[in-house]
């Protein structure tokens, strides 16, 4: 009981679990006939399909066994009677399948290199698996097809987002610590990598007793097999990573020399610190040595990926020569300058005729410029009026005063048009002689009436 309930901590079983009557009826055995109650048949198989799904995703795993299930349904005391049922119809519905047939599935490369090595348990080839018997033993292991598919598509999400992506070929144990938190343990990962093989996304092999994954590309359909290139890069990438630990492991070895040293000093003990620190100098030279080969290492490591780059490049340079190859096939220079030709005189058509159009208009324009100068100058014929003043007019002086009988003297206002003959022009100038002689004397008589009254 305390083990079912360990397995149960982290699922949420349904309400009815707490309903005796119902859980009766769910823990008995199904009749030997379906037809006999065709709804309670499968009502019971849908429950039990329902929560062992639900118990697999919730536990992070895509395998199942019966004896696991009967541990974590075990309800006071009793277990389901009818496990052996539902897995085998779940079977025939192709929801899940047995591990040994799931693996046998893939290219047999896959089956010889995972059979004893890859899987946590090997895969049991029994006379039953192989005769396709339809009884299911306690510790045989099922895998979930949906669960097992959604742990691929994970894991090679997650290598895809991962620093290691550039690297092409990855360690079985570096796989292991960069899905440790998808994939709970090494049964779950080889699911998931033998599901992975099956869509052509990754493939494995052995190289010197190890085992080694390589992953398809982003945008890649499938992965390329392993090629000596790939493992060249891999046993370089190995290098570089035990040189760096060799090397951090050296440096702290001779600081240790030096802290020895200095501690013997204090006390007095020279001939000791002289002797921690000729092996300091002798770790120093040791790393020294490492970091040149490190060194040489990265710099092949660099050249690699920059051949990679030239390569792309020079790809493109190809590609781009032989598409413009393909698009001057059937062009050549007389047919270009012919082109040339017709297109500068089909210009100068054009140009002819703009200009033609354009007089066109202008001759329109200044016919209505000079129908529109014809209208302003019947507006601007003299007018027979005199003009109006702009001055203000001088205030009314008494009657008899010189102003009066100057304005009495000048001639009317004309009422007509001028047409006046040069004698009536004559006659008019005499009038304004007289007038302007009867002014002075009046001028010249005034100072000596002045005078004589005066006295």
């Amino acid at each position: 009981p305390a083990t079912s309930v360990k397995l149960r901590a982290a699922i949420t079983l349904p309400p009815e679990w707490e309903d005796d009557e119902r859980m009766n009826f769910l823990f008995s055995d199904f009749k030997e006939n379906r037809d006999v109650n065709t709804k309670d048949w499968d009502s019971k198989i849908d429950f039990w399909t329902s929560l062992i799904l639900k118990i697999c995703r919730s536990r992070g795993t895509v395998c199942f066994n019966l004896q696991e299930l009967n541990k974590i349904f075990q309800r006071k005391g009793f277990v389901p009677l009818g496990l052996g049922t539902v897995i085998r119809c779940m079977a025939r519905c192709g929801k899940i399948q047995r591990e040994s047939e799931f693996a046998a599935n893939v290219d047999c490369g896959w089956v010889s290199w995972g059979f004893g090595l890859l899987l946590v348990k090997p895969l049991k080839w029994t006379f039953s698996t192989l005769l396709g018997s339809s009884g299911v033993t306690l510790e045989e292991s099922f895998v979930v097809i949906e669960l097992v598919k959604e742990k691929a598509a994970e894991l090679l999400g997650v290598y895809w987002s991962s620093p290691v992506a550039n690297c092409s070929l990855l360690s079985f144990q570096e796989l292991q610590t960069l899905s440790s938190h998808i994939c709970i343990d090494e049964s779950t990962l080889c699911m998931a990598l033998l599901q992975l093989q099956r869509e052509k996304q990754v493939t494995v092999s052995l190289h010197e007793g190890e085992k080694i994954v390589k992953f398809s590309q982003p945008g890649q359909d499938r992965v390329s097999s392993v090629s000596d290139v790939d493992l060249g890069i891999y046993q370089l990438q190995r290098s570089e990573r035990l040189l760096e630990v060799r090397v951090e492991a050296l440096g702290l070895e001779a600081e240790k020399c030096k802290e020895e040293a200095r501690v013997l000093l204090r006390e007095g003990k020279k001939s000791q610190a002289l002797r921690y620190l000729r092996s300091r100098k002798r770790v120093e030279r040791k790393a020294d040595g490492l970091n040149a080969q490190l060194e040489n290492v990265k710099g092949i490591l660099d050249r690699i990926a920059n051949s990679e780059t030239d390569k792309l490049v020079i790809q493109a340079y190809q590609a781009g020569v032989s598409a413009l190859r393909l698009s001057l096939k059937d062009g050549t220079v007389e047919g270009a300058e012919s082109l040339v030709d017709q297109i500068q005189e089909l210009c100068d058509t054009q140009d002819e005729m703009n200009q033609t159009l354009a007089a066109d208009a202008d001759t329109d324009e200044l016919e209505d410029e000079l129908r529109s100068l014809l209208e302003n100058s019947t507006l601007d014929r003299p007018s027979t009026l005199p003009e109006v003043p702009s001055h203000p007019l001088s205030p009314v002086r008494e009657s008899g005063s010189l102003c009066d009988d100057l304005l009495c003297g000048l001639p009317l206002v004309p009422q007509s048009l001028f047409n006046i003959t040069d004698e009536e022009l004559d006659k008019e100038l005499s009038r304004l002689t007289l007038a302007d002689t009867c002014l002075q004397q009046k001028d010249c008589t005034a100072p000596v009436k002045r005078a004589e009254s005066a006295q």
